[in-house]
């Protein structure tokens, strides 16, 4: 509302009563809307939200009691004024007692309705505030904790996002999708000297090329076809704060083009314009592809890639840090039983649910578990989660062997290793140099085995 006029539905079913107060208000630094009765104004709050309804009390078919009750249940935020010919005690104590800001009676005063209305603007504006920095708090409350997890791997990686998150350098998450890119991303956030400000975040692979650059860096009117007027950006929006690139592997070259100027400069050029202009944000980019072979492959810029890969942090998927299980569903328990609006308390699991959750190898890995709780407590009606509620998949797809149940008889030598050096190399998302550090081994090493393996690269 501080950078705009404020919004008033009008309701009435006197025509002229419209006109006059479309006027009046309109001269007056108001956005005037106007519906002629009960029955459609009803009709435009369900398609907009005013910031102030100003309603008749006495209209046929639809009254202004009807018009309050709609516009509070819509959002409780909206002041709602009655204003009748007739007014009585009766109906002045019942307009209160629902929620009414005002209660004004006709014929009024112009300068009386205009300090009511300033003020019922000056009062949603502080309620909007009020509700804006109660979630905000939530928020700080939910993500100041460190993720979940007490895993060896991820309690690593807690310690370096721990370290990181007091400098300014740029942070690479790689992973997994489903890993908790994004949640280690708004932990750094909130660890940094930058928690104060905002933490905005975009799929890279989610729009087209024209349309994220003009996310990224905002546009100028006319740029192209619907650029009505000049927009900002997000990189401006997220100024004093952290910004967040999710799947920036699915960048275009074109695109990569425009981040390295962001990172090399530290500032952004709007689609459609000439100047740069400066930027104020911290850069996390994350991404589940291996950057290194996107090079060779020519997909993804070498000077982009050393820029964004100042400090790294690898998240371990799900199925290497299995220990964590419990402790994870424990806390989606918990969130699915508080998105159904009930007082129920959280459903917990059988020792049977528990064990076919840790025999699954989950591919889809922290969100897939995440999802799986979320249906288990909607599918189930007791206290406890049985293994029916789980996923089809999950029941019948066990974490696969690492040799072959031909084989586990009596394993040769080279099953052993090939299993070992397969299990890694899944466990590094098919990343070499990674695998074969963990392997103790030269990259040039692994290549020769995998050639031996017949393991195509």
């Amino acid at each position: 509302m501080t950078d705009r006029n404020p919004s008033v539905l009008v309701i009435d079913d006197e025509s002229g009563i419209l006109e006059t107060l479309e006027i009046l208000l309109r001269a007056e630094g108001f956005e005037p809307r106007v519906a002629q009765g009960g029955k459609a104004g009803l009709a435009r709050l369900e398609s907009e939200t005013p910031d102030i309804v100003l309603t008749d009390v006495r209209m046929p078919g639809v009254t202004g009691v009807d018009i309050l009750g709609a516009a509070r249940s819509r959002d409780p935020n909206t002041p709602v004024i009655l204003m009748t010919a007739q007014a009585t005690l009766q109906t002045a104590m019942q307009a209160v007692n629902e929620g009414a800001f005002y209660y004004i009676q006709k014929p009024f005063r112009n300068d009386e309705l205009l300090t009511i209305l300033r003020r019922a603007a000056e009062h949603r504006m502080l309620r909007v505030e009020n509700t804006s920095l109660k979630r905000e708090i939530k928020r700080r409350e939910r993500t100041a904790a460190a993720p979940i997890g007490t895993n060896k791997k991820w309690t690593e990686v807690l310690k370096l996002a721990e370290a990181v998150a007091p400098t300014e350098s740029t942070v690479l998450v790689l992973g997994e999708s489903g890993t908790g890119k994004e949640v280690v991303a708004r932990y750094i956030h909130d660890l940094s000297a930058r928690a104060d400000g905002a933490f905005l975040s975009i799929n890279c692979g989610a729009l087209p090329e024209g349309l994220l650059e003009s996310e990224l860096f905002g546009h100028v009117k006319g740029s192209f076809t619907g650029a009505v007027r000049d927009k900002s950006g997000l990189f401006a929006a997220a100024a004093g704060g952290t910004f967040f690139l999710d799947e920036i592997g699915e960048t275009t070259p074109a695109t990569q083009v425009k981040l390295l100027r962001v990172l090399q400069h530290r500032e952004v050029i709007p689609v459609g314009a000439t100047d740069p202009e400066p930027i104020d944000v911290r850069l996390i980019a994350a991404t589940n592809r291996d950057l290194e072979e996107e090079i060779k492959r020519g997909t993804f810029r070498r000077d982009l890639f050393y820029r964004l890969n100042v400090i790294t942090i690898y998240l371990p998927p799900l199925r290497t840090r299995l220990d964590d299980v419990p402790l994870l569903c424990d806390a989606f328990l918990q969130d699915a039983a508080a998105k159904t609006g009930t007082d129920e308390p959280p459903k917990r699991l059988s020792d049977e649910a528990l064990d076919v959750l840790m025999q699954y190898s989950w591919p889809g890995n922290v969100r897939e578990l995440e999802n799986a709780m979320e249906r288990a407590t909607i599918l189930t009606t007791s206290a406890v989660i049985t293994p029916e509620a789980l996923p089809d998949r999950v029941r019948e797809r066990r974490a696969e062997p690492l040799v072959s149940e031909r084989a586990q008889g009596n394993p040769t030598l080279d099953t052993v290793e090939r299993a070992y050096i397969m299990w890694v190399l899944q466990s590094e998302q098919g990343n070499k140099t990674r695998a074969a550090d963990v392997l103790g081994i030269d990259p040039s090493t692994l290549h020769r085995k995998l050639a031996r393996f017949g393991v195509e690269e």
